[in-house]
């Protein structure tokens, strides 16, 4: 029993390793034998307030009053934010607010614009 995985065009299960590469004998298709290792993990979907996906540089709306901590300043709720860049870390949206400057906020407290 073959421990190869099947052709990935053909699915036929002749694969044979020769080098770094696996080799299809039937349709001749060759890819790297560690390609299941380099796939990128699924990239994280990050959705706003009402569930529609945001992308890198989209354009949001605050839909709450948001305190800035530090600061003392407070963000008005249906603030637009334009351009914003996505991150995965505890704040999903980096991201600069006229007269605040840089800052991140998190997807749960914006709506797509």
């Amino acid at each position: 029993m073959s421990t190869l995985p099947p052709c990935p065009q053909c699915h036929s299960e002749f694969t044979y390793e020769d080098g770094a590469m696996l080799i299809c004998p039937e349709c001749a298709h060759e890819w790297p034998a560690n390609a299941a290792e380099t796939a990128e993990p699924a990239a994280k979907i990050f959705r706003d307030a009402a569930g529609n996906i945001l992308q890198d540089g989209d354009t949001v709306t605050v839909i709450k009053d948001l305190k800035l901590k530090g600061s003392g300043g407070v963000i008005k709720m249906g603030t637009k934010v334009k351009n914003i860049r996505l991150v995965d870390a505890d704040h999903d949206i980096d991201c600069k607010i006229d007269g605040f400057g840089a800052m991140s906020l998190k997807s749960e407290f914006v709506r797509k614009a």
